[in-house]
């Protein structure tokens, strides 16, 4: 953005009476003047500028009484406008005491100190401000096209070099690729992509972009790929918006991103797919130099699997000086069926609040939308909901802060209820985008284990005729040890159903009682499921005292199912029967005892 400086001088051709005013005293418009330089003086570009006036009773606090937004032409570094020609003034405004007028362009502080309105006719020169700001066009996009621009246009992406067709690169499992290298100044203004396989689940979610500005060896953005571009759950879902889109096929990305002293992005394969192809251009402008005003783009990825009981969900924790851009948030019910978690309120802390100076009435408020999204999916300039799935209790949505953007100046912690109070357990995750001054905080430690990219429930797997382990736990009994109902998907797939009974005794020797249920009386063949870890023992099944089965090492250096294993054959009754686990010991590199049964299937003989 330009750093510009305004001499605002401000000629009211109105006069105000001595006498309690009447509604005809209201005047329908106030001529104003301005005058908008640069720091060093010189005038700005011709053009429009999109400016918001406003009115306050007071020089420093309090609420605007009237607002106005519009397009202001400047010729000449000049303006001239009148207040109150397209929103009228209220009765409210009395014009028999002060008022105070303000100026603001887009992502921009309101200028200080605002100008007193006196009770007559007078022209008053306003101190000179400084604001950030951008050049002429914001409020008109296409206003600007025909003015001068400067720097060298530049594209650096997967052009065939040999002038064939091969216009892609490679990335096979576990391969990081270099996708922009530049030195010196510029701004990267667009970023396009479109992958082969297409619409794959685990390419979208264990593909990694990263991005790394001014020789930085931390990225300062680094999220998977799908999640990157504002949808969740490794999905492929066509949307528009401003600074981020997918269409048919392409995805594309035109946020912002400056660099004073170089760039360089990477591409991280940590799927066992290959990517066979990922076509991508991104097209930038080389600067001799930048101003130092020029902020750097970041975005960081989150997750919590399961959410937390009692609180909030972290979107982000930023330290520094910036300004938060957009959140772009992936959530599912993950314990019954609804969308009662967007009931969760948003609350934003800034510069080391302890309470939220931000804080929401819903999770589809905050999104800029209502009732649950319950029109269905859309797509908006600035928030949209790409994803409504009733069947997983899913939603995938987004909101830009690119005409409220949240400026921070020491800190910002951004957070959402996870339903009332955090009373849904949900798999939450989310990318923030913002910009900020170097150095930012560090981020959260990427994963390192591929499956924990991987949505919740992504690819369920069911064994036919499975008694599932977590149906047995509510009439298990133990002499030693808890017995829960534990969800498995953050160890990846493999897990029937995704959960499994989880014992775990303190010491050996102890005995866990099952009551399995048969459909009907007569002898049957018994295949267990269960899970090996590093922390896990040695196990005999028992009907009646008998052994069934071999003993079980349920060690392993890894959380792993163990696939199907014999445990002999059985006479059951219909309904209930008690099978026995015994706790024998634990392999001599086991930490624990612990036990995991997934399932457990019974085939008549």
């Amino acid at each position: 953005m330009m750093k510009l400086t305004q001499h605002l001088a401000v000629l009211l051709a109105f006069c105000a009476l001595i006498s309690a005013p009447t509604q005809a005293d209201i005047p329908a418009g106030l001529p104003l003047q301005g005058k908008v330089t640069r720091p060093n003086g010189t005038v700005v570009p011709d053009g429009g500028y999109f400016i918001t006036f406003r009115l306050y009773s007071d020089p420093l606090g309090g609420t605007p009484l009237w607002q106005e937004t519009k397009t202001v032409s400047v010729a000449g570094a000049v303006f001239s406008t009148v207040l109150g020609d397209s929103t009228p003034f209220p009765a409210s405004l009395t014009f028999d005491r002060p008022y105070y007028i303000s100026v603001q362009l887009p992502g921009d502080d309101e200028m200080a100190p605002r100008l007193a309105l006196k009770t007559a006719p007078y022209a008053h020169a306003a101190e000179t401000l400084t604001v950030d700001g951008p050049p002429a066009g914001i409020g008109a996009p296409l206003a600007g096209l025909a003015k001068a621009r400067t720097g060298r246009a530049r594209q650096q992406g997967s052009m065939d070099t040999t002038g064939g067709n091969a216009d892609f690169r490679s990335v096979n499992p576990g391969q990081t690729i270099t996708l922009f290298d530049s030195p010196g100044a510029g701004i990267i203004q667009r970023f396009w992509c479109t992958i082969a396989p297409r619409a794959d689940l685990q390419i979208h979610c264990q593909a990694v972009l990263r991005m790394y500005w001014d020789g930085e060896t931390k990225p300062s953005a680094e999220v998977p790929i799908g999640a990157f571009f504002g949808v969740g759950f490794g999905q492929q879902v066509d949307f528009q918006s401003m600074p981020l889109n997918e269409t048919s096929g392409g995805y594309n990305c035109y946020w912002p991103m400056p660099y004073h002293a170089g760039a360089r992005w990477t591409l991280t394969n940590m799927s066992s797919k290959r990517i066979d192809a990922f076509y991508y251009n991104i097209d930038y402008t080389e600067y001799d130099k930048l101003p130092n005003d020029q902020r750097h783009f970041h975005a960081q990825w989150r997750r919590e699997n399961p959410t937390r009981p009692g609180a909030n969900y972290t979107i982000l924790e930023a330290a520094g000086k910036g300004h938060l851009a957009g959140v772009a948030m992936f959530m599912q019910n993950r314990q019954a069926t609804g969308l009662g978690f967007l009931e969760g309120d948003e609350m934003i802390f800034i510069d080391g609040e302890t309470a939220p100076s931000i804080y929401g009435t819903g999770t589809e408020d905050y999104f800029s939308s209502g009732w649950y999204y319950d029109r269905g999916t859309y797509s908006a300039l600035y928030h949209g909901c790409v994803i409504k799935d009733t069947e997983l209790n899913r939603i995938s949505t987004y909101r830009w802060h690119i005409e409220d953007p949240k400026p921070f100046e020491s800190a910002l912690r951004v957070t959402i209820e996870h339903g009332t109070n955090n009373n849904t357990e949900g798999d939450y995750s989310s990318v923030a985008y913002w910009y900020q001054n170097e150095p930012h905080a560090a981020f959260p430690a990427f994963p390192t284990d591929p499956a924990l990219l991987l949505p919740y429930n992504s690819t369920t797997y069911k064994i036919p005729g499975a008694i599932e382990g977590e149906s047995l736990v509510a009439s298990a009994q133990a002499t030693s040890g808890t017995i829960v109902d534990q969800d498995m998907s953050v160890f990846g797939t493999g897990w029937s159903d995704n959960r499994q009974l989880w014992w775990y005794p303190n010491t050996a020797n102890h005995t866990l009682t099952l009551h399995v249920p048969a459909p009907a009386a007569g002898t049957y063949t018994v295949t267990g499921y269960f899970t090996r870890a590093k922390d896990y023992g040695k196990f005999q099944f028992k009907k009646g005292g008998v052994n069934l089965g071999p003993e079980l090492n349920l060690f392993d250096t890894e959380v792993v199912p163990t696939g199907a294993v014999a445990l002999g054959t059985a006479t059951l009754t219909v309904g209930d029967n008690v099978i026995t686990v015994v706790n024998t010991g634990k392999d001599a590199a086991s930490t624990e005892y612990m036990f995991g049964l997934d399932a457990l299937v019974l085939t008549p003989q």
